[in-house]
């Protein structure tokens, strides 16, 4: 989740209502004075919403007919096998925009919702099809003293066997469960893993689980003081099993970032945003956990140089292929490496999520939330 790299500043337009005020004027002067004080006051009301990141308005999208930005969205078909999969001429939806960096979306059956992160925002937003965008939890990544917009917020997302929503915290840098129930989120944490022998992490990233409930989680520096390891000294892949003991699976990635599991669960894969070697890892998992025989499924480094982003969250499908984020869009990895498709957003896009039929794919793309049609 690089959003540090091409996340510009974003300022939201914000308007003010007019209202009508009814002055008495005694005399002339004191109107004139009076009325450059109003405008003066309204500058600076004006000035101070629109730099307050924090309180800006969530521009919530209720019609795509008309949005420009369709034009640019289109899919490509590389192998026929990928036409079971999605039509190119699959409908785009944009459901909500102005997000400072749009991550880990999250499908919740129970929510008929997605709820996905806004990193630097310190929230969880909620899109639903009868109440489109709201706030879903505020403080969800950094809980300290200055929580409401540090800039490390929640990550990935994702629901543990009990129900429970587990977030990925850059600023709090643990795996984290909130403790309050799906339909009334609160920020009320149960901390699963914050440290590796004493050493805090870097800034956990994206996260997976089996069913055996172990988690296995990225920890890349993002986040973190001029972008460096901080005192675990590695940008590692870990898991974490049911008693909580946190081991380390992969030290060798410079930037480990998105993470899933095939559908048997014997192999591991990960995604590297290195932009000198943007890489789909496949590990093979042992029968005690550990990795072995890891390799390049898929190497991004060409299509970089020609399209933004970087490979980052990916999720499989029921199919067993692959849905990953890379330069210019999600592109669609057979289980043995090859390119089916390509659905392309032009823009970075930094993770993506099934809803629970597979009916669509939702893509976080930095300041959108996008979702597309596929087959069933």
């Amino acid at each position: 989740m690089p959003y540090f790299r091409d996340r510009a500043e974003k300022r939201q337009l914000l308007t003010l209502g007019k209202r009508e005020t009814n002055f008495t004027i005694t005399n002339n002067l004191n109107f004139k004075i009076m009325t450059k004080v109003v405008n003066i006051l309204m500058v600076f009301l004006i000035m101070l919403l629109v730099s307050c990141k924090n309180d800006s308005k969530i521009d919530i999208v209720e019609s795509t007919a008309s949005d420009p930005f369709l034009e640019e969205l289109s899919i490509e078909i590389y192998d026929s096998t990928a036409t079971n999969l999605i039509d190119t001429n699959a409908t785009f939806e944009i459901l909500a925009k102005g997000f400072y960096w749009s991550e880990g979306p999250l499908w919740i059956d129970e929510l008929q919702a997605v709820i996905f992160s806004d990193v630097p925002a310190n929230k969880i937003y909620k899109w639903t099809e009868k109440d489109s965008l709201s706030i879903y939890l505020e403080s969800a990544g950094h809980t300290g003293p200055d929580n409401s917009g540090s800039g490390e917020g929640p990550n990935g997302l994702i629901l543990d066997q009990n129900n429970k929503l587990l977030i990925c915290q850059h600023g709090d840098r643990q795996i984290a469960r909130m403790d309050a129930d799906l339909k009334n989120p609160q920020a009320q944490f149960t901390s699963i893993a914050n440290t590796y022998n004493g050493n805090k992490f870097n800034s956990p990233n994206d996260l997976v689980m089996d069913r055996k409930g172990n988690i296995y989680f990225t920890d890349p520096p993002y986040g973190r003081p001029e972008n460096k390891t901080g005192e675990i000294g590695i940008n590692g892949v870990f898991k974490v099993n049911p008693e909580k003991e946190v081991s380390v699976l992969v030290d060798s990635l410079n930037r480990p970032n998105g993470i899933a599991l095939s559908l048997d669960e014997q192999s591991l894969y990960i995604n590297q945003s290195d932009s000198g070697n943007p890489v789909l890892y496949s590990y093979d998992i042992k029968e005690d956990g550990s990795l072995e025989n890891g390799k390049i499924l898929f190497d991004f480094l060409a299509l970089s140089k020609n399209a933004k982003g970087l490979p980052d969250g990916l999720k499989v499908h029921k199919s067993g292929n692959i849905f990953t984020t890379g330069p210019g869009g999600v592109h669609i990895i057979s289980p043995d490496g090859k390119h089916l498709a390509a659905i392309k957003t032009t823009k970075s896009t930094a993770n993506c999520a099934f809803d629970s039929d597979q009916n669509y794919l939702y893509m976080t793309t930095t300041d959108l939330l996008i979702r597309v049609k596929l087959k069933l």
